[in-house]
């Protein structure tokens, strides 16, 4: 830390990101797609485009905000587009509980919440999970404060109903909730349709995990025109230019192909499931994630200990050293080949520890 920074952020602890290696592994640590982005994205990213790429972007993002709302039975007034969904949560956080707001969260979540509330000055409550892990939707009704739920919830994957999620929104009438639905089309219960009916919701989405397109950065929020303009002003007052050209491109061709990425996010739904039961059937348990990830543990080795044998084996999982998760790993699912090679690694690891 150099004697420069200033005193108000010497104590920030920033997130950790999963592990990025550079050379070859089977990666199921940072929840990402195993499938490539649709054909249509590559025929969106062509030369003309490349060659505008010496003129600044769109600064109001209109082509890709019309067809996110087209998507969504909205209008483009009720969308926001960001540099990923951290861009979306981080200028939400700032608005509308920043420098001395209040905010609570889950204990166990997204850890860029408890980041964001720290940077930007707002008193946090964390709201521990249940023993099974779950949210008891009770627990955050009537807070008046700002609400940020993960849903499906990150690391556990397991999701609140639409009943419990509108519970929550109507009983919060004078603030904002933010539902982080990074993780929904796997779980496919989204409480976009409620964007309409109140005008205290944000809808938080990422094209990172189902329309696999992590590396564009591209992240949007649902909400009433207000909302929306209350964020374009904080956008606009930070960095106009945002989102770059390609990114623009190629999340307008991905939006539109729901065939494409209907199919990849039910064949990833079936993944999950076979492999709930392969590791089951080796001694590990969990939560029933409604994620594009499993939440798990063993009945005999210790998480850690598992982390790093796989990490020998070149298979990256994500595990965490946070108090009542640190016995678990969170494994994205990858291809079927890839969760195979996991089983057996497994299977392999277990023996030799046995």
């Amino acid at each position: 830390m150099s004697k420069f920074l200033s005193p108000d952020y010497e104590k920030l602890v920033p997130y950790t990101p999963g592990i990025q290696l550079n050379y070859e592994v089977i990666k199921l640590n940072t929840n990402e797609s195993p499938f490539p982005p649709s054909p249509k994205v590559k025929e969106a990213v062509d030369g003309n485009l490349i060659d505008r790429l010496r003129l600044y972007s769109d600064p109001e993002v209109m082509q890709l905000r019309q067809a996110i709302g087209e998507h969504f039975s909205l209008t483009a007034e009720n969308v926001f587009v960001g540099n990923g969904s951290d861009d979306v949560l981080a200028f939400s956080i700032m608005g509308f509980c920043g420098r001395g707001g209040k905010m609570c969260c889950p204990d166990i979540s997204y850890g860029f919440y408890p980041v964001y509330a720290d940077i930007f000055g707002a008193e946090l409550e964390e709201i521990p999970l249940e023993a099974d892990f779950s949210i008891d939707a009770d627990k955050f009704c009537n807070k008046g404060k700002t609400v940020v739920i993960a849903n499906p919830n990150a690391p556990t994957g397991l999701a609140l109903s639409q009943k419990d999620i509108e519970k929550i929104i109507a009983s919060n009438p004078g603030n904002i909730v933010i539902i982080d639905e990074a993780y929904m089309d796997f779980c496919k219960s989204s409480c976009n349709a409620l964007v309409s009916k109140y005008p205290n919701l944000i809808v938080c989405r990422t094209f990172s995990k189902s329309h696999s397109l992590a590396g564009m950065r591209v992240g949007y929020a649902l909400a009433q025109k207000e909302i929306i303009d209350d964020l374009n002003k904080l956008k606009y007052s930070f960095n106009p230019y945002n989102m770059n050209s390609v990114a623009i491109a190629a999340a307008s061709a991905a939006i539109k192909d729901d065939e494409y990425y209907g199919k990849n996010t039910d064949e990833i739904i079936r993944i999950r499931e076979k492999t709930k039961i392969d590791l089951a059937e080796i001694g590990f348990s969990g939560t029933d994630s409604k994620s594009n990830f499993l939440f798990v543990t063993h009945n005999k080795i210790p998480a850690e200990t598992l982390y790093n044998e796989l990490f020998r084996k070149k298979i990256l999982v994500r595990y965490f050293s946070k108090e009542r998760i640190n016995n678990y790993l969170r494994i994205t699912i990858g291809s079927e080949n890839q969760m195979e090679a996991l089983i057996n690694a497994l299977k392999e690891i277990i023996k030799e520890l046995s």
